[in-house]
């Protein structure tokens, strides 16, 4: 499990690419890899990732073909940042909201609009989604535990602190550039449940 804080940002430094199949090598923080061993979970950009070598501050992730087709690491580049949290303890605390690592579907940025105090990002994402994105809800966007601003059509948006925009890459976020969406579980348990039961009693 994950919180949405996100630890750092962390540079790929190496991508070994395979038939349906790709390994990358992240430069983690000293204090990101004190106590991290093989096996060990980590999500990047949102997407939980098993650690499979560490050679000091370089640790490796294996990715399979359905990570890189469904989140944006695919598109990941060397030298390009991505967020990173590692999983949560038992008895930490939960500064976001519960978050899994399993990222259902990528966004695009279609608007970014910055004034003197505040920092708005516009996302317009799957239709298929949209049931489950409400103003004033959670959602993580790479990995990072967000509250939802407006909500317009095929489009919502959030507010950025300067906290969010110091720790994470989305200060770097341009139009056109693909996210990953993890939506807030516990609205997508409602959803579909009340969805279910609806549908029964129209058969009824």
């Amino acid at each position: 499990m994950f919180t949405g804080i996100i630890q750092d940002t962390a540079q790929v430094v190496k991508i070994h690419k395979q038939k349906n199949f790709q390994t990358h090598t992240i430069r983690l923080s000293h204090e990101l890899t004190q106590g991290l061993t093989l096996g060990a979970s980590v999500a990047h950009n949102g997407c939980c990732l098993t650690v499979t070598h560490i050679e000091q501050q370089l640790v490796s992730f294996d990715l399979m073909q359905e990570t890189l087709n469904v989140t944006n690491l695919g598109l990941l580049i060397e030298g390009d940042y991505v967020n990173i949290e590692r999983a949560a303890k038992f008895g930490d605390e939960i500064g976001g909201h519960a978050m899994s690592g399993h990222i259902m579907a990528t966004a695009r940025v279609c608007a970014v609009k910055i004034s003197e105090n505040n920092h708005q990002v516009w996302f317009s994402v799957p239709s298929q989604l949209m049931k489950y994105i409400f103003a004033k809800g959670y959602i993580g966007i790479d990995g990072i535990s967000l509250t939802i601003g407006e909500v317009k059509g095929a489009s919502f948006n959030v507010n950025l602190i300067p906290e969010t925009l110091h720790r994470t890459n989305l200060k770097n976020r341009t139009v056109n550039d693909v996210i990953n969406i993890e939506i807030d579980p516990q609205t997508q348990a409602i959803v579909d449940t009340v969805e279910r039961v609806m549908a029964a009693k129209q058969k009824d």
